[in-house]
């Protein structure tokens, strides 16, 4: 079984980077993984590593966030004794303890400007040259970069490098906010319930078709891992019970009445309307400005894709 196949989805838009995923992860080519802050950009990575010839090498993965600038070159690179004060022996650094493996480096667009030209260096002849040292040492090592930032914004601010964006996007891989794939909460939900059910010996609640819909409507700025915490404390404190919309925090509701303000606009002719006919005149409209794209036709009208599929029957609206 594939790796992919273990990534819960109903998505069209996730299925087309998956899709190019599974290409990728049979080669060596270096992947750059763009997305929000919790759309799963580590589950893919590993997925790519674990699907790749390189899957029984060691897989090392650093946030380059975390560490403060005047250590990362040393946790990258490797350091040799005495080229710092605390430098009390030799330091064997992260590219070295993925040799013949891959390096996933989350959050890259951290790195300083002076660690971006060592890992350019690295990325087009293989070599590594650690702290205090003078003679340099070769890698065989796969990189994976992620990113939540505007790499081309921080490019024209000068605090990333062109010519290390240019070689981490060889293969860019964009993975789609979890409001952009409303149909795949539902089974989201479910495999998080089984998990923590196994994880906890607890017996899980139960979603109401009211709930499900409010969670289908809600921004998710933190994406899957919003979603994963909510079904891990859903579990834990409502065990066995069935989850009504009152069991949801309050910015659930903030973001339904945002919604509604923002769609107030629209005012009900005096002589009133047919509400299929203007339902199915919308749908002919997304589908002309997307080309009959069904996928983009269902975000321009706030609907699933399958929605949008049996609207489109219902209506008997021609094929694009």
């Amino acid at each position: 079984m594939s790796h992919f196949d273990k990534i819960i989805t109903h998505s069209p838009l996730l299925d087309t980077v998956l899709r190019s995923a599974r290409m990728v992860a049979a080669t060596d080519v270096t992947v750059l993984i763009k997305g929000e802050t919790g759309t799963g950009k580590e589950v893919l990575a590993t997925a790519i590593q674990k699907d790749s010839n390189r899957a029984d090498k060691p897989f090392i993965t650093l946030n380059c966030a975390a560490l403060p600038e005047s250590l990362i070159e040393s946790e990258l690179f490797g350091h040799r004794k005495g080229a710092f004060t605390g430098a009390i022996a030799n330091k064997t650094g992260l590219f070295q303890a993925a040799d013949g493996g891959t390096l996933f480096l989350d959050e890259v667009n951290s790195l300083p400007l002076s660690i971006q030209a060592k890992l350019l260096r690295f990325l087009e002849s293989g070599e590594c040259l650690a702290v205090g040292d003078t003679v340099p040492y070769m890698v065989d090592a796969r990189i994976i970069a992620a990113t939540n930032a505007d790499l081309q914004q921080q490019i024209s601010e000068g605090t990333f490098r062109e010519d290390l964006y240019f070689r981490l996007n060889i293969i860019p891989l964009e993975l789609p906010a979890l409001k952009e794939r409303v149909e795949d909460i539902e089974h989201l939900i479910k495999h998080f319930q089984e998990h923590f059910a196994k994880e906890h010996a607890i017996v899980p609640p139960k979603f109401t078709k009211q709930a499900i819909k409010i969670l289908q409507n809600y921004s998710w700025p933190g994406n899957v891992r919003e979603l994963r915490n909510l079904c891990e404390r859903t579990s834990i404190l409502l065990s066995g019970k069935v989850i009504e919309a009152e069991n949801f925090p309050h910015e659930f509701f903030s973001a339904q009445s945002n919604q509604t303000h923002d769609n107030a606009g629209f005012a009900l002719p005096e002589v009133g309307l047919s509400l299929d006919k203007l339902e199915a005149d919308l749908i002919y409209q997304a589908l002309q400005r997307t080309n009959g794209n069904r996928a983009k036709s269902a975000r321009l009208l706030g609907l699933s894709r399958d929605t949008l599929l049996y609207r489109i029957q219902k209506h008997g609206i021609a094929s694009q």
